[in-house]
Order: structure tokens, then sequence, then C-alpha cells
């Protein structure tokens, strides 16, 4: 049905790099979501109401609930998708992962109640009834929320939304809930147990667990993630397809929203080139990635000496030096200022998140080794965190 009616509704359907597209997709979803939730809702009330089940009518307000998670879903990609202004020159399409938080908020508050409610349930248990429409009902609810799972999932990852991939994994916490919800309902008639209570208990603990988990993958995002490994390595490629640029480092991807990305990052190139040359070539990389990845690109150049042995060799020497300290650390911007009495040698090294050595200490010992190597030499070295 979603391949139908985005055929019918979204113009340039394939084309998921445009943020208008990406628009289009995330209001069909949510309007869809929005009409199937009612109906569940509607069955399951009805059901609840016939067989005096806790379970059925919380899961069946649990469909309610999903249906103003759509309601918020639907409104923050229209949101998101307005232009930017004087007061949001990036853009507005971060409040997709704020209209996420505020779902996973709402999800968090209805487990609660269910749980609320299951205690009561508990303590005290009331006589279900049963009738082949309600086992009917819970059926088709859980087919549909299946169903949901699917195109929600589908959708998600061909449009890059960490809402619409919460969505799913709420569709699907909801399939399996209503399935507990059914095995009670059929223990309760064929043998007796009144296991409602503390079906309602785990349901509502499900529920709450789908809600932390949601809100954790919409924080992440406004916080600011490490950006995707795949993405950085097109980036990687773009940049170093051209024949004048001999490395990058520094790269750091700045997210304001799906199809809102801006990146920087230094380009090495040879320090004896022509530098209107190479700033032509550098506003080339620039307009490719743009027109290539959806993304703002600054890039800054880093002149290196080329062809000279003895800064080669130094280089080389000190990638020893960090090799022996750690396999995990890095170095870029090398080159060498040669005096009469002494000559430094300057670099960056590069250390992960998860390396322990503070960075005085670290910058001593590499000094250290360098020194006791050569007495002339001595290094300049600033530590940079491996961003990505």
């Amino acid at each position: 049905m979603i391949a139908l009616l985005s055929r019918l509704f979204i113009k340039d359907a394939s084309n998921v790099q445009q943020p208008s597209v990406r628009q289009a997709y995330g209001v069909l979803c949510g309007a869809v979501g929005i009409f199937l939730n009612l109906c569940l809702f509607a069955g399951k009330f009805i059901a609840g109401a016939l067989s005096n089940s806790i379970a059925i009518t919380a899961d069946a307000f649990n469909n309610l609930s999903d249906a103003g998670s759509s309601i918020i879903t639907l409104i923050g990609f229209r949101m998101a998708g307005q232009k930017p202004d004087p007061d949001h020159p990036f853009g507005h399409g971060r409040i997709e992962y704020i209209s996420g938080l505020l779902v996973s908020i709402l999800i968090i508050l209805m487990g609660f109640e269910l749980l609320k409610s299951s205690f009561t349930k508990i303590i005290h248990p009331e006589e279900l009834a049963f009738s082949p429409v309600i086992i009917v009902i819970l059926t088709v609810s859980i087919l549909v929320k299946c169903y949901m799972y699917l195109y929600n999932r589908r959708i998600g990852k061909k449009i890059n939304s960490a809402a619409m991939s919460a969505t799913a994994a709420d569709s699907l916490s909801d399939s399996i809930a209503t399935a507990v919800v059914l095995v009670s309902t059929l223990t309760a008639h064929f043998s007796g147990l009144a296991i409602d209570g503390w079906c309602g208990l785990a349901v509502g603990l499900f529920i709450c667990y789908s809600g932390f988990n949601a809100a954790k993958d919409t924080i992440s995002p406004l916080l600011g993630q490490a950006p995707d490994k795949e993405f950085v390595q097109q980036v990687n490629d773009i940049v170093m397809a051209h024949e004048g640029i001999l490395g990058i480092h520094d790269l750091i991807v700045h997210n304001y929203g799906p199809g809102r990305v801006l990146i920087s990052l230094h380009a090495e190139v040879p320090a004896d080139g022509n530098i209107l040359t190479l700033h032509d070539m550098i506003d080339t990389v620039e307009h490719e990635l743009r027109s290539t990845l959806s993304c703002h690109a600054v890039i800054h150049m880093d002149p290196i000496c080329v062809n000279d042995e003895e800064t080669e060799r130094l280089k080389e020497l000190v990638k020893g030096y960090l090799w022996e300290i750690s396999a995990a650390l890095t170095m870029h911007d090398f080159r060498i200022v040669t005096g009469p009495t002494h000559t430094n040698l300057i670099f960056d090294v590069v250390t992960p998140y998860d390396f322990t050595m503070p960075d005085e200490d670290l910058i001593k010992l590499i000094n250290d080794k360098i020194h006791a190597g050569n007495s002339r030499y001595f290094a300049v070295i600033d530590v940079d965190k491996q961003l990505v």
C-alpha cells in the first residue's frame, strides 16, 4: 500500500536525497500510521470492554498513543522541511529528532500508566469474558502491526531516518505486546489461570523499554554523534579522487538534520604547487561534495613538502616512535624547520578517545624518544582527537 501511495503522491519518489522527498515520505507514513492506529484502537477498545481485560484495554490505549505519536512525527517532518530563516540559518531539520524525542516520552508515560493498571489487576483479578471476535481482533492487530513494522523499517532505511526506524521498532514491540495479550486471553479461557494482570505488566515493561530505546536513538543525533563510516568513506573517495590532493585529515561533520549536513576538512596539497591551480581544485571538490552527498563543504589547504628526502626520513622515523607507543596513534601536517643549533619537527598526533595517556605525558614521551635518537631534534606537537 505504501509503495502504491508513494507512486501516486510523491513526485520523484526515488530521489530520497532531496529534503522535500524525505519530507513527503515522512508525512505519508505518518498519515497511514494515524489511520491504522486509530482503527486498531477502536477494535481493541471494543474487545477490551467485551472481555473485561485490562491487558487488551491497555493495549488499545497503547495504539491510541501510537496514533498521537504518528501525529507528532507528521508535524515534525512538516516543520523540519521549512526553509532556513535569519534565526535558523541552517534550517529546521533537527525538529525531526525533537519530534522523535516527544514520541519516546509519550511511549514511556503510556508504559508507566499500564504498569499501574496491571498492578491493580494483579491485586484484584477479575474474570475475563471470551469471544471469537476478540481473538480475531487481536490476531488482525498483530498482522497490521507487523505490516507497519515492515514498511516503516523499509522507508526508514530508504530515507535514512532515525525517527522512522524508531517507529518501526515501536511497531514491532506493539505486535509482540499484542501477542502476549492474545496468549493471556487464550490461557485464561482454556486453563482458568488469571494471568491478565501479569501479561499487562509484561506489556508495560516492554513499552517502557521501547520508549527508552527510541529516546536514545533521537537524543544521540541531537547531542552530536559520530558520522556513519559509509559517509566518511564517500567523502574520502571523492576528495582523494583528485590527483593534486595527497591526503585528508580533521574531517568534521555537522549534522543539522537529515539533508542538512555541513562538513569541514583539511586537504594536504604540495607546498610547491601553484596556489591558484590548487585553489581552483579545492573549489571543484567542494562543489562535487555538495552535488553528490547533498552537503556543504569547507576545505582548508595544508601545504606539505614533497620529494624532500630529509623530511621523508624524519617523518618515517617519527612514525616508528608512535608505533612503539601505540598502533592507534597517527600523525599529519609533518614539517621540519632547520636552524644552526637544532631542528624542530612540527606535527600533529591523533589519538582515539579511548587512549588513556594524558596529552602532556604523550608529548613528553614522544619528545624523549626523538631527542634520544638525536639531541639536535626537538618536537613541536599538537594532540588532536580522532573525530571519525
